[in-house]
């Protein structure tokens, strides 16, 4: 076989070539391209291959890739050793080392997780839901009617006009009643989505969550019992809170809670909450006549920015290290 005889050539011919083998970088890398380069002598092997029968083939490439095998090695073993003694010179071990940045917990997540962590304590299991949801679990079975003012385009993203972004992580306590029998006691996180102007204090995407407790006999009072224990957890025992009356279209009655800000001398929402509505009951089919709950809803930001004195809530959003290091 022709190529056969080629192949012993190129091997005769590197011997000779690399005997000694050359020490300086420029004669090693000149002897490279020589064999091993794309127009060297071994690729010009690996081209003559399309000359040799079908029948030889297989092996002509066996020899072939034994002497690419051999001078590979051969450039390995004797450069080696200069590259790493290269390498070593170059290192000057009385530098102090790199200092890698370390990756932080976004304040956000971190103040979800003491959220989840505190209800957990008290017996609530974490539920999740969808972000895109139809408007029956978003709107209609909260006891949203069709002319409520939340369905406006303003505050709503639409997909379609049976699809939206959800407005609040609510609709998944309608998934959860219609999936689930009494007895429930979920806390639900999420993003939800607002059509709102971006500003210091409102962004187009938030974070809630939401808290449902059904049993047969919740009354107000579980409920008061339990926003209490959450607020001393999360802002301290010595933390002044308030029941105020509001509406919600889902509870009745309903209330927001605030808490009393020293650095800011006032008042502060942190959350709604309320009684399950009988109606939204008997959307999912739940006998209100036996079944009673509350709901409470909270906004992740807002917490977490009175928790740690942020003014801005574009600033969870912009991935500005120098912000997010604090935490």
């Amino acid at each position: 076989m022709q190529l056969k005889e080629s192949i012993e050539s190129v091997r005769e011919q590197f011997r000779a070539d690399s005997d000694p083998f050359p020490t300086d970088t420029q004669s090693v890398e000149s002897l490279r391209v020589k064999y091993m380069g794309r127009k060297g002598l071994v690729a010009g092997l690996f081209a003559g291959m399309k000359n040799i029968e079908d029948k030889d083939r297989p092996l002509a490439g066996q020899l072939l890739n034994e002497l690419k095998q051999e001078l590979s090695k051969a450039f390995e073993a004797n450069t080696q050793g200069d590259e790493e003694s290269s390498a070593e010179d170059n290192v000057d071990y009385s530098l102090p080392g790199l200092t890698f940045p370390i990756g932080h917990v976004h304040p956000l997540q971190q103040t979800m997780d003491e959220i989840k962590s505190i209800f957990m304590d008290v017996g609530f299991s974490v539920a999740y839901g969808p972000e895109v949801d139809d408007d029956f679990h978003n709107f209609t079975a909260l006891n949203f009617p069709p002319e409520h003012p939340a369905r406006d385009m303003q505050d709503t993203f639409f997909i379609d006009p049976e699809t939206v972004l959800r407005t609040h992580t609510s609709n998944v306590q309608i998934h959860l009643m219609e999936d689930q029998d009494p007895p429930l006691r979920h806390i639900v996180p999420g993003r939800v989505y607002r059509n709102e102007a971006i500003s210091f204090k409102s962004y187009c995407l938030f974070h809630q969550v939401e808290g449902i407790y059904v049993d047969k006999h919740v009354s107000f009072a579980d409920q008061k019992g339990i926003l209490e224990y959450f607020v001393k957890r999360m802002f301290g025992s010595n933390t002044k809170m308030r029941f105020r009356p509001s509406f919600f279209p889902f509870t009745e009655p309903s209330a927001e809670v605030d808490i009393w800000s020293e650095k800011r001398d006032q008042w502060l929402e942190i959350l709604g909450c309320g009684m399950v509505d009988p109606e939204v009951f008997k959307s999912v089919n739940v006998d209100p006549n036996i079944w009673h709950g509350f709901a409470f809803g909270m906004g992740v930001e807002r917490i977490c920015m009175l928790k740690y004195g942020i003014d801005d809530i574009r600033h969870f959003y912009q991935g500005d290290m120098r912000f997010l290091e604090q935490f």
